[in-house]
């Protein structure tokens, strides 16, 4: 009996260190249509500043990090590299704090 639960558990534990290993390897996909821009200085709530101008931040607008984890507008850290989309009224829906990797693979398709 020991030894069905020990083989039991260290099946488990093997399945479970591939499936983390797994999802931390997901990159996140940007959107095709997304703009590159840098963060500028802080802006009093909805606004943000990317690349020298001062844009709205779309009702519902989400600001997402380097974990793809959203943040508060007030986290957005300045100077940081971004992507971002607009809505059809032309405010950000979304933004996206890019990673190295990402930043290497949003510079070659341009």
């Amino acid at each position: 009996m020991n030894r069905r639960v020990f083989s039991c558990s260290l099946f488990l534990t093997v399945a479970c260190a591939l499936l983390t290993t797994a999802a931390v390897a997901q990159l996140r996909t940007l959107p095709q249509n997304a703009k590159l821009a840098r963060v500028g200085d802080p802006q009093p709530l909805p606004f943000v500043q990317l690349n020298g101008n001062v844009v709205k931040l779309a009702p519902g607008g989400v600001i997402y990090d380097e974990n793809n984890r959203s943040i508060l507008h007030s986290a957005l850290p300045p100077g940081a590299r971004v992507a971002y989309t607009l809505e059809l009224g032309g405010d950000v829906s979304r933004i996206y704090i890019l990673t190295a990797q990402e930043q290497a693979q949003f510079d070659s398709r341009q």
